[in-house]
């Protein structure tokens, strides 16, 4: 199969603007990101079969605590108030583009330090480095995606059709996540304080965005500015609306977003590549 997958990408690759230089720098990350994922659960009986049983467990427990537990009701066209699963699943939808932002971000901000011989290597290609907790983070997110869509699918009998529309909502994810980490992953060689600050920041980012709570709470005047200034919160509304909803009612955030994403990666990019020659001297 893997063999497969590597004809096919070589012979797609043969129509893409992409040297071989690059091609194998995309190798080496996919090679890196496999090793990162496998690293989490070698030695362990059940594997990356893992990663699929922490995002289940996130889940079932969402769902027990605030549909059951606390009986929080809400409504969206999949599933109606007096579903008592629909708010544990319509946190979870919020929760997935979240988690696979935060983890990939902090880990980044420490994926140079921590990799002082990869560092000291004239030819290993360092851009790399941020980019391995990142994508290993996405992965581990959308086995999270894949186990909400089958409790959907579950529950309702069917899927919405804007599921397939979720490619669009990753590009922007990708690009905050990246430009973000490569920012934090340079300046962090200097300032080593950089990743402690980012939890604070994390957690206070996190009650900003609305995923806990209906942006609907929020006042009708602040409410546009969160959409307009806060990434995450076009990008988890989006999550909800493509699978829970079935409509997309935020395509000017998103488009919005987007663009900002774009230019949040470009500089954090170059802020780490202006800083890359000096890594092996503070290292």
């Amino acid at each position: 199969m893997s063999l497969f997958l590597q004809k096919t990408g070589h012979r797609i690759a043969e129509y893409l603007p992409i040297d071989q230089a690059m091609w194998q720098k995309l190798d080496l990350l996919k090679a890196l990101v496999q090793r990162d994922l496998e690293g989490k659960y070698r030695g362990s009986f059940l594997g990356n079969f893992w990663a699929i049983l922490n995002q289940l467990a996130q889940l079932l427990i969402f769902t027990y605590v605030f549909s059951i537990i606390l009986k929080v009701r809400l409504s969206t066209r999949a599933l109606h108030a007096n579903d008592n699963l629909a708010f544990g699943l319509w946190l979870f939808a919020g929760l997935l583009s979240w988690s696979a932002f935060s983890n990939g971000f902090l880990q980044a901000a420490t994926s140079v330090v921590n990799q002082p011989n990869l560092v000291k290597k004239v030819v290993f290609p360092l851009g790399l480095l941020p980019l391995i907790p990142i994508l290993t983070a996405f992965i581990e997110s959308t086995f999270g995606l894949i186990t909400l869509l089958g409790f959907m699918l579950v529950l309702t009998g069917n899927l919405q059709g804007t599921i397939v529309l979720l490619p669009l909502v990753w590009i922007p994810q990708l690009l905050i996540t990246a430009g973000l980490g490569y920012l934090v992953a340079g300046l962090t060689v200097f300032i080593r304080d950089i990743p402690q600050t980012l939890g604070v920041l994390i957690n206070l980012w996190f009650y900003v965005t609305p995923i806990v709570y209906p942006a609907e709470v929020i006042p009708e005047t602040w409410r546009s500015w969160v959409f307009w200034l806060n990434p995450l919160a076009a990008i988890a509304t989006f999550y909800r609306e493509a699978i829970l909803d079935g409509e997309i009612t935020h395509w000017q955030e998103l488009g919005f977003t987007t663009c900002i994403s774009l230019v949040i990666f470009i500089f954090g990019l170059w802020v780490y590549r202006r800083a890359r020659p000096a890594f092996a001297d503070v290292l």
